[in-house]
Order: C-alpha cells, then structure tokens, then sequence
C-alpha cells in the first residue's frame, strides 16, 4: 500500500477494499427506538449510500449503545488513533510524577546528536506535532536509520512549526519509556486493563520499542471504549482511570495545523472538528467523533471517504440537540 498526503492534513493510506457484508441488531418493533439507534440507522444509510468501505459502527448517546457490522468482528490496525494512547499514557506518567510534559526532553536520550533548535522541544511539543521537527513518513520509517528517535531529534527544529509525524510520536515514546521503562507493561495496569485491553499487543520497532503512532489492532467496540473513556473525562463504570485533566488535554489545548477542514486545529492525538465536534482520526477510515454526550465510532477500510464520513456523522449529532427525531433539511 502507499501514503498519500493532501494539503494541510496527515498522511493517510490508499484502502483496499474488503468483502462486505451488513448485520445490526434492531429494536423490537412495539418500542420507540433509542437515540443512538435512532442515531444508528441514519448512520447505516449515509455509509451505505456514500460507498463507504466500514466495518464496524459503534454509536454511544448517554448510555444507550447500538452497533451495525459489515465485516467480521476482528481486531484490527486503528493506525493514528494510538496516538491518543501514547498522550493518555504521558498524562498517567506526569501525573504519577515521572516526568512533565514541559521538560526538554533531549536530555532522556542518551548519546543524541541534537540538531540546532532540538534542545528546547518538550514532551508536549513531540506530541501535539509542534517540534518543528520535519522527518517525512515513509513505509519502512522503523528500519530507514539504526535508531529513528536519534535521527528524528538529530535534525534542526524550525520551532513551534506544525509537522504531522509517526517520528514525533515514536520519539516521544522513547522519551517516556526512559522514565517508566516498557510502554506497554506501564499501561497494563493504569490503562489497558482497566478498559479490559490487557491483553492487546502493540508493534515493536527492531529495537523493541513501541511504534507508538500505530501499531495497535483494536475491535470497533474496543475503540469505543476509549473515546467514552475520554468523553467521560477519564472515567470508566464510575471508576477513575486518569485525571480528567489528562483526558482533557487529548482534546484542548488546540495547537494551528493547517487550513483543510477539520484540519485546522490539533490537540495531543485528537483533532478539532468537524463543526462542533473532536475526533480520533487514523488512516483509513478510523474515527471516534464527540459531540456532547454521543459518541460515534467507525473502523473502515477507506481512505476517500473518510472526512466526508465524518462530517455526515457530525450532522446526525448536532441534530440530536433538536431532540431525537429532528430531520435534517436536506433529508425532507
């Protein structure tokens, strides 16, 4: 497969495209449906009719859940989605005392060759994009150098300059796992477990750490789980798993990007818009869009579609603040 990368927006993989087929449970025809069912159908109509290549959709409005499968229920590659993981995993580790996402962080890596600039990029910077660091993605980035984090951090910054990344990612993974050793065995009890993930695997490097930008096969529900664990401000079944300022931080603190549509502003992993919404977004059609108290989550094979996707998703929830049989105007 190849990237391709649009203006202002992060690079993204060309689909294939997958066997189809469609399954959703219905509600019982003498009860008023939920909103998220209601949500649902809609959403099952605008995929269907746009030609969209989904797997799996998982809408949560309060605590009502309704799903609707079109290929098998498997574990698979959320790509850029990860990246809220590796923030959510920072946030534990500086909220633990480990470190701070404001430190410069060139002093962790032991034996780096800093390029000019480099010495004051922070954890944060690395995270939200901002290093000014430009390292382009390629198919083989963990194999191109011996050490990718010693390369990334060996060219020039040009400062607080918006450059999407898996490199800055990874980076900023290496940089934790000197604080907290490996990523994965640090969330295991702080994050992974308590969503019920403990038994996910991530891609490794040749040096053995974590790819950190992807790498991370999930099912749509187990998606879920994490934009409601966001959407609940760290919460999960009334239990905390992280600071609601580090679930905060995935989405705020919005850092300028670009200037394609729902590609203007940028959090640490999640990114503002479409409209009033902020969502995950990995390669491929992966996304998680908030808006209020609804959550949508969409795992799919389809890299044309996706944003167009989005912004359909995006429209059936504001809608909901009309009240749940609210119609749009282009739907009358």
């Amino acid at each position: 497969m190849a990237w391709e990368r649009r203006a202002g927006a992060p690079p993204h993989l060309v689909p294939r495209c997958p066997a189809r087929q469609t399954r959703a449970v219905t509600s019982a025809p003498d009860r008023a449906p939920t909103r998220a069912q209601t949500v649902r159908d809609r959403l099952v109509a605008e995929v269907e009719l746009a030609g969209f290549r989904a797997h799996g959709l998982h809408v949560l409005v309060g605590d009502d859940v309704a799903e609707h499968r079109w290929s098998p229920d498997v574990r698979r590659e959320v790509h850029s989605v990860a990246k809220a993981v590796c923030a959510l995993a920072a946030g534990i580790a500086a909220d633990e005392g480990r470190l701070s996402l404001d430190e410069p962080v060139a002093a962790w890596l032991s034996g780096a060759e800093l390029g000019e600039g480099v010495d004051r990029v922070t954890l944060r910077h690395l995270l939200s994009m901002t290093s000014g660091v430009d390292l382009p993605w390629s198919p083989t980035l963990m194999t191109d150098w011996p050490d990718l984090a010693l390369e990334f951090v060996s060219r020039p910054s040009r400062g607080r300059v918006f450059q999407y990344s898996n490199a800055s990612t990874y980076t900023a993974m290496r940089v934790l796992a000197t604080r907290v050793g490996d990523v994965v065995d640090f969330l295991r009890p702080r994050l992974l477990g308590p969503l019920g993930l403990g038994d996910v695997a991530w891609e490794r490097c040749p040096l053995g750490f974590v790819t950190a930008g992807d790498g991370l096969a999930l099912r749509t529900e187990e998606v879920a789980r994490l934009g409601r664990l966001l959407r609940d401000g760290g919460a999960r079944r009334g239990r905390r798993v992280v600071s609601e300022a580090t679930a905060a931080a995935v989405h705020s603190g919005w850092v300028a990007a670009g200037t394609s549509p729902g590609y203007e502003r940028y959090g640490l992993g999640a990114w503002s818009g479409p409209g009033s919404a902020w969502r995950l977004h990995g390669a491929l059609g992966q996304l998680v869009l908030v808006v209020d108290d609804a959550v949508v989550t969409l795992t799919a094979d389809d890299h044309e579609r996706a944003d167009a996707v989005a912004a359909a998703v995006v429209r059936e929830l504001e809608a909901l603040r009309e009240g749940p049989s609210a119609v749009r105007a282009d739907q009358r």
